[in-house]
């Protein structure tokens, strides 16, 4: 059990940085934060989440308690830290970020706890890479607003309680299915984002452009909101690479011939696929015969982790319907084949249902 726990708090190995990857890199936070909207009403997309949390934030006002606590699932770059600053903001309270990694002992947790004022937001980024022993001792913080510390050292030592001010825990996480039961059932709401339509992706690249003074005509913001990948923060990273583009090679207006050319030097193509992507497909068509093919066998011809492989490259593919995972191993769907615009396999092959 401990082996397992622990092969649950180490990521995955990252791959080389990718203009299409959803998580934030170090260097892009401040311009995370210049894009980042302030309200819900400036925040665009997830309208359902939006609805029902614009009742949940004015309830908790009116009775004048701490919002309840809030879990946001999805992959990366969907908006969730945009979330919780924006909750902060609306309930007019201070927001304490930290993740699940940097809470390494529960004496972190103690220290963070204690400084909350009443109703203040703790947001948890990776909130599924909390040890066991940070994640019990919140449990009561959760829920009785109280924490226990161990004071004094062997036969000497006692428990005492210190009390905690009510406050609200916003949990983030890539990977739900790594999250305790326990620790789910105590959040009081559960938020799952989804991936962005289109239209959306190019109000938030039109209002991003505006922002950052950047000119952008229309059909080159849906060219951008094409390239996405149903996600705002690759909107925005394509955004500012077809910016430099626009500048030095163009007249300044991202139009969508310039969109164009521009992710074609980047290697990313009409649907968002990068040549990581096209090269998972292509091994899988060109060397396996379209699968069904082991991840193993197919992290060890593209050199990459499996865990790579599997929390990276795939969920993209797999939302497209470019990819199918069967109890067999990976296989390339007839879509993979059309968009690669190569022949599909005979039909004999076919009917046997190794493709499709």
């Amino acid at each position: 059990m401990a082996s397992k726990r622990k092969s649950q708090q180490t990521p995955p190995e990252s791959a080389a940085s990718r203009v299409v990857e959803g998580a934030l890199e170090p260097d892009e936070q401040r311009f995370d934060r210049t894009f980042r909207p302030e309200t819900l009403d400036d925040f665009v997309g997830q309208e359902q989440h939006k609805q029902n949390l614009r009742v949940y934030l004015s309830a908790a006002l009116a009775r004048g308690e701490p919002l309840d606590h809030l879990l946001l699932c999805g992959p990366p770059g969907l908006g969730k830290t945009t979330l919780a600053n924006i909750l902060a903001r609306e309930m007019g309270v201070n927001l304490h970020v930290t993740s699940g990694p940097a809470i390494e002992h529960k004496g972190v947790l103690t220290g963070l706890l204690t400084r909350l004022e009443r109703g203040d937001l703790l947001f948890i980024d990776e909130i599924h890479r909390l040890t066991p022993a940070v994640e019990e001792a919140l449990y009561p913080a959760i829920e009785d607003f109280r924490i226990d510390v161990m004071m004094g050292e062997g036969a000497f030592a006692e428990s005492l309680s210190l009390g905690v001010r009510p406050f609200t825990l916003v949990g983030a996480t890539t990977r739900t299915g790594m999250l305790t039961k326990p620790l789910q059932e105590r959040f009081g709401i559960s938020l799952r984002l989804e991936f962005y339509p289109v239209s959306d992706l190019q109000k938030i690249i039109e209002r991003s452009a505006t922002k950052a003074g950047i000119r952008c005509d229309p059909p080159g913001a849906l060219a951008l909101a094409q390239r996405s990948r149903g996600t705002p923060r690759v909107a925005n990273r394509l955004l500012r690479r077809v910016r430099d583009f626009a500048e030095v090679e163009g007249n300044g207006v991202i139009t969508r011939a310039l969109v164009e050319r521009a992710c074609l030097r980047l290697g990313v193509d009409a649907a968002g696929l990068d040549e990581m992507d096209r090269r998972l497909l292509r091994v899988l068509i060109e060397h396996h015969d379209g699968g069904p093919v082991g991840v193993e066998t197919l992290a060890a011809a593209l050199a990459e982790p499996r865990d790579t492989l599997e929390d990276v490259y795939e969920p993209y593919l797999l939302q497209q319907g470019l990819l199918a995972r069967t109890p067999r191993g990976r296989v390339a769907t007839r879509r993979a084949y059309e968009h690669l615009e190569l022949a599909l396999p005979d039909e004999g092959k076919a009917s046997q249902g190794t493709l499709f």
